[in-house]
């Protein structure tokens, strides 16, 4: 399979990597939130989704940090109703 090579779909990737984590981990999300160490206790399943984003972009898109931004945008800013000292 081809590396991804445009910014548009190593987006889209990024932000599928991330839906899934929060779908499927949804308890660990908000017990993060709660305690202040939400990249802690997703950081298995982070970890993971980072080597499956690595291994399809290519290098010069994965410096590009599409996937971190990613991991906020859904994991923490999603979050933003559940009750945390951190906000």
């Amino acid at each position: 399979m081809p590396l991804i090579d445009t910014e548009e779909a190593a987006r889209r990737l990024a932000r599928a990597i991330a839906s899934d984590l929060s779908l499927y981990n949804e308890d660990k999300i908000v017990r993060g939130i709660e305690e202040d160490r939400l990249f802690e206790e997703l950081e298995d399943e982070i970890e993971e989704g980072r080597a499956l984003y690595k291994s399809r972009v290519s290098p010069e898109l994965y410096q590009r940090n599409f996937y971190d931004r990613a991991l906020v945008d859904i994991l923490v800013r999603s979050k933003g109703h559940v009750k945390s000292e951190i906000w």
